[in-house]
């Protein structure tokens, strides 16, 4: 099913007057949206009993949320310790997510360091360690999701991400079309190139996980090294624009979950995105 939504709360909806998340939900729903992000980007620290709150009014108002863990998480760091942590960080967000009724977590793979190949391969033994520690402890429902990234010295271009995604058939990935536009410089953006992405997935990772996909999708402001930082959408010179994006979802019949993570009006902007597929899907007719 194809699912539009923001990642956190906009702006908007703390001028409303709405201070939980426990009323997000239904706001979500009024605006004709159906997924919600929710970040422990910053820490793994909400209880049992709040998520379960709010599990229940996602399920009422059939909202799917995904999770992102913690940002901090790198695998492909050489230190026991923090190898270990970033199990824990994947164990604690996928347990949230089934408290939430998800079963989506988002990770950030790691950093380059010295040795690019090394970091990759150091990545792939921590993908393959935290599947098999989830399994273990009952969360294997979770997927897991390693999700391109924005700053050039990051591991994480779109074909390390199908790379580990080939690790096994769990494994979806979430692919920033922000970071991919950022750490490309600009260059993967239009028909052209956003095809060129859709039909390299699927020649790595087949059409049905290509279908499954995880999106997160903003403008991102780039220096020579990358990401900089998010706008809101159409608010800022740069790019990259929603509608090749949307002709290749309506072209390959694609029902991937787009999360929009604009700097303030996420929600707004993930409506903005399901019209521009909506108008796209009629001229298809």
């Amino acid at each position: 099913m194809l699912r539009f939504g923001p990642a956190g709360n906009s702006e908007s909806f703390y001028e409303a007057g709405y201070k939980s998340t426990l009323d997000q939900p239904k706001w979500l729903s009024e605006m004709g949206l159906n997924a919600y992000e929710y970040s422990f980007g910053r820490g793994v620290r909400l209880k049992e009993e709040t998520a379960k709150s709010y599990g229940a009014e996602f399920a009422r108002y059939g909202i799917m949320p995904s999770c992102h863990a913690p940002y901090y998480i790198n695998m492909a760091t050489e230190d026991p310790i923090k190898r270990e942590n970033n199990l824990r960080y994947l164990r604690e967000a996928a347990q949230r997510c089934i408290w939430l009724g998800g079963n989506r977590v988002i990770f950030h793979p790691g950093v380059e360091g010295k040795d690019r190949t090394g970091a990759v391969q150091r990545i792939k033994e921590g993908i393959l360690e935290a599947l098999n520690h989830l399994d273990e402890l009952g969360l294997g429902e979770v997927t897991l999701c390693p999700e391109t990234m924005g700053k050039i010295s990051q591991i994480g271009n779109l074909e390390e991400t199908l790379e580990f995604c080939t690790l096994d058939e769990r494994l979806i990935p979430c692919i920033d079309f922000g970071h991919l536009y950022a750490r490309s410089l600009g260059a993967d953006e239009g028909d052209e190139a956003t095809e060129a992405i859709i039909k390299r997935m699927m020649d790595v990772i087949g059409l049905e996980r290509t279908k499954k996909m995880h999106v997160h999708f903003s403008n991102i402001e780039y220096t020579k090294a990358g990401e900089r930082r998010h706008h809101n959408y159409g608010a800022s010179p740069y790019g990259p624009d929603f509608t090749p994006l949307a002709r290749q979802i309506v072209k390959w019949g694609l029902e991937p979950t787009v999360i929009c993570e604009s700097a303030g009006k996420m929600a707004e902007d993930a409506k903005l995105f399901l019209e521009i597929h909506q108008k796209i899907k009629e001229e298809f007719r």
